[in-house]
């Protein structure tokens, strides 16, 4: 496999930049595959360091991990599969949940992932909750000892995450893993290429005021004319969730539908899962005193990204003044980053 040769017409069919450090990175998922998936019965005898079945590429939002990662993951043969990590932990939590009777829950749900995929890839990993964090060290040891490989990209070291997470010294034990499981290289490009091609987020509209408002509702006119409403009622392992104004899968909420209320991955993955393109109305100014619902805000931007659904939202601020907010916690520039392409006008 040249990969190089690939991923530099890759670039240039698709109009990318390329650098020395992407191909840099490149150069170590060629040899992290040809010592996983192409070694010969000589060296697999007489390769004695312990070969390690992660690789995980870290770096700052926006510089390109995806791109990369999605290309490389692309190229592979072998039997595959790319999950968001809350749908992967939700797909965890539900087989346990249908096994509860038997005793070796983690054991079983790893063998199952076994026979579906030897490679799995999670896109901007993090780890946000506590029964997660908690349940992470078990669950990655059998994935490691069963010889699952898996690539990740995040834009936290591994030695961060969970970082000021509740009861963190539970986590510890999984960060270990990954540490020991796992090459871990960074990626750096000087800006965001997210936010430097979509500067004019045109679906980003501000301040709340009639003017905005009035671009909103025009823009909503538009896109819904000769479609069909009505009251889309879903069902979330027994929670009632109504979209009220569901447009043949173009959806309209205010802010405090999604994140003042307790919903969670779960939720998000189902409203998602029924929409093509979002509205969301009055987007806050984000504090200490919302902490929560930007929580939820994050979780819901990560899985709309995954799902690649066009958005248009209305804002008491600006997308470079939530930017420069100091007080945010660093998982929200990803946020910001997805939000610069979600709302710009080639998002579609």
């Amino acid at each position: 496999m040249n990969l190089s040769k690939l991923f530099l017409e890759h670039c240039e069919k698709n109009h990318y930049e390329v650098n020395s450090n992407q191909l840099q990175i490149i150069d170590l998922l060629k040899i992290f595959y040809l010592k996983n998936f192409n070694q010969s019965i000589f060296q697999k005898i007489f390769n004695r360091k312990k070969n390690k079945m992660g690789f995980y590429l870290v770096g700052d939002v926006g510089v390109g991990k995806t791109m990369l990662l999605n290309f490389f993951f692309d190229e592979l043969k072998e039997k595959k599969l790319r999950l968001h990590f809350n749908e992967f932990m939700i797909k965890f939590h539900d087989f346990i949940f249908e096994n509860k009777n038997k005793e070796n829950g983690i054991d079983d749900f790893v063998k199952d992932l076994n026979n579906k995929a030897k490679i799995l890839y999670f896109d901007e990993f993090q780890v946000t909750n506590i029964v997660d964090a908690m349940i992470l060290g078990r669950l990655f040891k059998r994935i490691f000892d069963e010889k699952i490989k898996v690539i990740f990209s995040s834009n936290i070291k591994i030695n961060d995450l969970y970082k000021d997470g509740l009861q963190r010294d539970q986590f510890i034990p999984f960060i270990k893993i990954l540490e020991n499981n796992c090459y871990q290289n960074e990626l750096f490009i000087e800006e965001d290429y997210r936010s430097s091609k979509n500067s004019n987020s045109e679906r980003f509209l501000y301040p709340l005021d009639k003017s905005t408002n009035f671009k909103f509702n025009k823009f909503f006119r538009i896109i819904t004319k000769n479609k069909k409403k009505s009251l889309k009622v879903l069902e979330t392992k027994g929670r009632r969730f109504e979209i009220k104004n569901f447009y043949e899968k173009i959806v309209k909420f205010d802010f405090k539908e999604l994140c003042d209320n307790n919903l969670g991955s779960e939720d998000y993955v189902n409203i998602a899962n029924n929409s093509n393109f979002i509205f969301l109305e009055n987007l806050p100014i984000f504090n200490e005193n919302n902490s929560n619902q930007q929580q939820r805000f994050i979780t819901l931007i990560d899985i709309v990204y995954e799902k690649k659904i066009p958005l248009m939202i209305t804002s008491e601020l600006d997308l470079e003044s939530i930017k420069s907010n100091k007080n945010m916690p660093e998982t929200f520039k990803r946020t910001i980053s997805r939000l610069y392409e979600l709302t710009s006008i080639s998002f579609n």
